[in-house]
C-alpha cells in the first residue's frame, strides 16, 4: 500500500425510496436523505462512503456537507497515503470535524474503505480489531404510528421473535398510552422496552410527569428534553429508576467529562454518521468502556448496507458494553440496498455473520457496487427516479399509507 494516492474523491446525494414512510416528533421521511462518497485511487480501486446529515440532530444538511466536501476534497487527495497520514489530518481539523460530522463520516468510510481495499485486508484487520464473528443482536423499532398501524407492525416484531423494542413517543398521552397498550399485550416471553422521546419537554419535570402517567417500567429512555441538560436528565434516571439514553446528547468524544459520574445511569446512542465516522466511534467506544458507560449502536432511518457494515465493527468493538444495536433493515425498508444479498436481520433480530460472505471480504467488503442497485444513478444524480406517494411522508401500497420501522 505504500505510495497510495487519491486521484479523486467525489460526492452526490443519495435519495433511496421507502416502502413505508416513518416518521417522529422530530420529521417524517419517505425516502433516504444521505450522502454518498467514492475515494478513488490511480488503480482504479474504489472505496465507499456514506453519511446521513440531519439539521436536527448535528445541525447539518445535504448542502452543508457538499460545501464540506468542496472545501477538503483537495487537501484530502494531496494528503492521504495511508492510516497515519488520516489520523493526523483528523487530529488536525478537530474542531471542523466537530462541527461537520456526518459531512466526515462519508468521506472518512471511502477513504478507510480505500485504504483497506488497497492492503487486501477486511476493515477490523486493517484496524487491528478482532475479526467479526457470531450474530448480532437487533432492536424492534417502533415509530410514531397510529394505533392500528403500530399493533400491527409490534405484532409482526413478535411473531419474528424479537424481544428488545425501542417505541418512539408523541407526546400526546391518549396516542402513545395506546401504544402502551399493545406492548402489555405481548405475549410470550417478556420484553424489554426503551423508549425515545426526540427531545419532546422542556425540562425533566414535565418529562417526568408525562412518562409516570404512562405507568410503564421502560429500562430507559432517550433524549426526553431539550439537548445538553446533564443534571436534568439524571433528576430524570433517579425519579423514574431508569438509565437515559444519550443521542443529540452526545455529538463527540469531549462529551464524556461531563457524564463521567453514575456511569450505570447513562448509555450513549453511538450512530457512526452523527459521531462523525468509524474512527471516532471507535475512540468514543474505548473511553465509554473504560469509564463503564453502555453503548447502544444506534442507526438513522434510511442507511444502507454500507453503514450497517461500519455500525458492525463498532458493535464488535464495543463487546460487554454493548446494550442494544439498531438497524440493519435492508430492504425491509429501503425500495434497493447497495449489495446483495442487502446486510439485515433475520428472525429474531439476529444478524448472522457467517450468512454475509462479504463480510470478510477487503475493505468494508463492497468489491463494487452493482449498477443495477441502490446506486444505479450516483454518476448522474438519478437516485429519486421512482415516484413516491404524492401524500407527503407516505408511501401508497395496495391503496393503503403505512409507516415504517427506523431509528433516527
Amino acid at each position: 500500500m505504500a505510495g497510495l494516492r487519491i486521484e479523486r474523491l467525489q460526492i452526490v446525494p443519495l435519495h433511496i425510496p421507502f416502502k413505508v414512510a416513518f416518521r417522529h416528533a422530530s420529521a417524517e421521511r419517505a425516502e433516504t436523505s444521505s450522502v454518498w462518497v467514492e475515494a478513488v485511487s490511480e488503480d482504479g480501486t474504489i472505496g465507499y462512503g456514506e453519511s446521513c446529515p440531519r439539521p436536527y440532530v448535528t445541525g447539518e444538511t445535504l448542502d452543508t456537507a457538499r460545501a464540506f466536501f468542496a472545501r477538503h476534497e483537495a487537501a484530502l487527495c494531496a494528503d492521504i497515503s495511508g492510516l497515519p497520514a488520516l489520523r493526523a489530518w483528523m487530529a488536525d481539523h478537530q474542531t471542523e470535524l466537530d462541527r461537520n460530522p456526518a459531512a466526515w463520516c462519508a468521506i472518512e468510510l471511502a477513504i478507510l474503505d480505500l485504504l483497506a481495499k488497497a492492503s487486501g485486508q477486511s476493515m477490523e484487520t486493517f484496524l487491528s480489531l478482532p475479526p467479526l464473528e457470531g450474530r448480532f443482536q437487533y432492536t424492534a423499532v417502533l415509530g410514531d404510528a397510529g394505533p392500528d398501524a403500530f399493533q400491527a407492525v409490534a405484532e409482526q416484531y413478535r411473531r419474528q421473535g424479537f424481544t428488545d423494542f425501542k417505541v418512539k413517543l408523541s407526546g400526546q398521552i391518549e396516542r402513545d398510552r395506546e401504544k402502551i397498550a399493545v406492548l402489555r399485550r405481548c405475549p410470550d416471553q417478556p420484553i424489554r422496552v426503551r423508549a425515545d422521546a426526540n427531545n419532546l419537554w422542556d425540562n425533566a419535570g414535565e418529562a417526568i410527569a408525562f412518562l409516570r402517567s404512562l405507568d410503564y417500567p421502560f429500562f430507559a429512555v432517550e433524549e426526553p428534553i431539550r439537548p445538553n441538560q446533564y443534571a436534568e436528565l439524571m433528576r430524570l434516571a433517579e425519579n423514574l429508576n431508569c438509565g437515559v439514553v444519550l443521542d443529540e446528547s452526545f455529538l463527540r468524544l469531549g462529551q464524556l467529562d461531563l457524564i463521567r459520574g453514575m456511569p450505570a445511569r447513562w448509555l450513549i446512542n453511538l450512530r457512526v454518521s452523527k459521531m462523525g465516522g468509524l474512527l471516532r466511534s471507535l475512540d468514543i467506544v474505548d473511553a465509554a468502556r473504560a469509564s463503564g458507560i453502555g453503548l447502544i449502536v444506534g442507526a438513522q432511518v434510511g442507511e444502507t448496507s454500507l453503514l450497517t457494515r461500519a455500525a458492525l465493527t463498532v458493535a464488535s468493538a464495543a463487546r460487554e458494553a454493548l446494550v442494544a444495536q439498531e438497524g440493519a433493515f435492508g430492504t425491509f425498508l429501503l425500495e434497493r440496498d447497495v449489495c446483495e444479498p442487502p446486510l439485515m436481520f433475520g428472525g429474531g433480530g439476529v444478524l448472522e455473520v457467517s450468512s454475509h460472505p462479504l463480510l470478510a471480504g477487503p475493505g468494508f467488503g463492497f468489491a463494487a457496487v452493482p449498477e443495477h442497485e441502490a446506486t444505479s444513478g450516483v454518476r448522474d444524480g438519478r437516485l429519486a427516479s421512482e415516484a413516491v406517494s404524492a401524500v407527503p411522508g407516505e408511501r401508497l401500497e395496495s391503496g393503503r399509507p403505512r409507516r415504517a420501522p427506523g431509528s433516527d
